[in-house]
């Protein structure tokens, strides 16, 4: 099974402009995200998805595989989705599963990748699937930059909010947050980029939204290690701290 992983990133952002080159112990964030990405077993070819020169020269000069995309892409799909045809164009191969590591997951291991993709190697109707794990406390649960996610008694979400869920009168530890390594089908990833953006996906600026909202389903996958994400400054100094520890 032919299996690609794509890393998109771009230093316009508009939370924290720059980040995928902010250093975090001294080591670029997005060298960190590509060197934990290419220890997966589980994945043939990995490569950097961006619109900056910047980030394509810095990858390519340490000896890594990136691609330049468009500069007109709003959400990480579609950068994802542009980046999987222009890798496949470029070594003549076809993949079966594409998965898509924000560039932002510095904590996010090889080992975690492979626990992500497993649900669509053993199931071949599970199109898509998405990491979770337990939310820390109660400052993470109000925060509206950490996505979180209820699901079903078999794991499969059934909702994603920035705000508190399942409800905010609860305690933090009942609590679940999306971590961004969520691999697609190579054909649903091309056909998610085609439907349109729905009303709760546009509410919750949370892309995993239209897939249930148009009555697909998403399997949750958790893992037990704890992994932050870096929306903003604050966040590079705790996953510093996180990982110094």
């Amino acid at each position: 099974m032919n299996i690609l992983a794509v890393i998109p990133a771009r230093m316009n952002s508009s939370r924290f402009p720059g980040k995928p080159m902010k250093k975090i112990l001294g080591i670029p964030m997005i060298q960190r995200v590509y060197n934990n990405v290419i220890r997966s077993k589980i994945i043939d070819h990995t490569f950097v998805a961006t619109c900056d020169l910047e980030i394509h020269k810095f990858i390519t000069g340490i000896g890594g595989d990136s691609i330049m995309t468009s500069t007109k892409h709003n959400r990480a799909t579609e950068r994802t989705s542009e980046a999987l045809q222009k890798i496949e164009k470029k070594l003549k191969k076809r993949f079966e599963i594409v998965v898509m590591v924000q560039g932002d997951e510095p904590m996010i291991t090889g080992d975690m990748i492979s626990k992500a993709v497993q649900p669509l190697v053993k199931n071949k109707k599970i199109n898509v699937s998405n990491l979770m794990t337990k939310v820390k406390n109660k400052t993470e649960f109000m925060d509206l930059n950490e996505p979180k996610v209820v699901f079903d008694y078999n794991n499969f979400a059934l909702y994603f909010s920035r705000n508190p869920l399942p409800s905010p009168w609860l305690k933090f530890d009942t609590a679940f947050k999306q971590v961004c390594a969520i691999p697609f089908r190579r054909n649903y990833l091309l056909k998610f980029n085609k439907m349109k953006p729905t009303s709760l996906e546009i509410l919750e600026s949370i892309d995993m939204n239209r897939i249930l909202q148009s009555g697909d389903k998403i399997k949750m996958v958790e893992i037990k290690k704890y992994v932050k994400s870096v929306d903003t400054l604050n966040d590079l100094k705790e996953v510093e701290k996180l990982i110094t520890k």
